[in-house]
């Protein structure tokens, strides 16, 4: 059956490699990126700066009716501190709270899909980072690896409180490994060239979850083994309290 995929950093790496997949599987595949130059052939390219809000309400209101897969790939670092239009922490903007509102924007035309899922391409299963409540934007001391890491952890609870809610839509956490990405930075280059998995590879099970979602409402998976949802960086209680954190600044969006 042919079905509506939407992916978010759908130019790069494993975001362009499962549209290709899906594409080849006769899709209909909706690519949001910031680079129409890097558009993959065949699919709907819809350009966005991600790290914007208002950008991301503007692209989802482009995307009608009803969305079988939304993959979340967009991700992107900064070796110093950035804000958004909006005030925001780059890395959060982009990384974390770009896949909250698209989630949000989107669960109208996911849930009437006959079989709906999101897929969020992060690192859960790892235990190193932390969210600092007393300073989620980083303003006082800011670090790449630092912002990096507290935006994988806001996604790992972003799940959490998503399939807390009752929806039809099953979440996969998904933790691919060391990707041969296509990066730039030469050190990753190298380093990708003896120790990463080819992206073909990597991809494998997104192709899959987005024929046959899992039945459960939440799935993470962290190369190729189950992660524990009683994991604590899978904390519900903190998945409500970030959740109650991000609705507040959901209202740039006028979400509430």
């Amino acid at each position: 059956m042919r079905k509506t995929v939407v992916i978010s950093g759908g130019t790069d790496g494993m975001g362009r490699a499962t549209a290709l997949e899906r594409l080849a599987r006769g899709d209909r595949v909706i690519v949001i990126g910031s680079n129409p130059a890097k558009a993959v052939e065949g699919t709907e390219f819809l350009q966005a700066d991600l790290s914007s809000v208002k950008e991301v309400v503007r692209v989802a209101s482009e995307i009608t009716g009803p969305v079988d897969a939304l993959a979340l790939f967009a991700n992107r670092t900064q070796s110093k501190r950035v804000e958004t239009p909006e005030g925001l922490e780059y890395t959060f903007a982009l990384y974390y709270l770009s896949r909250y509102l698209l989630g949000e924007l989107l669960l109208p035309q996911l849930e009437a899909s006959p079989q709906p899922v999101i897929i969020n391409v992060a690192g859960v299963g790892m235990r190193v980072g932390r969210i600092h409540w007393d300073d989620m934007q980083l303003r006082r001391k800011y670090g790449l690896v630092k912002a990096q890491l507290q935006a994988g952890r806001a996604n790992d609870l972003l799940g959490v409180s998503f399939a807390a809610q009752g929806r039809r839509t099953r979440y996969v956490h998904y933790h691919p490994g060391f990707t041969r990405s296509g990066s730039q930075n030469v050190v990753i280059k190298l380093l990708a060239r003896f120790f990463a998995r080819p992206v073909a590879e990597s991809v494998k099970p997104i192709v899959s979850w987005i024929s046959t979602p899992p039945e459960q409402p939440l799935t993470a998976i962290d190369r190729g083994k189950d992660v524990p949802l009683t994991l604590k960086t899978l904390s519900p209680a903190d998945a409500a309290r970030l959740d109650a954190y991000t609705k507040g600044l959901a209202a740039l969006a006028d979400l509430n």
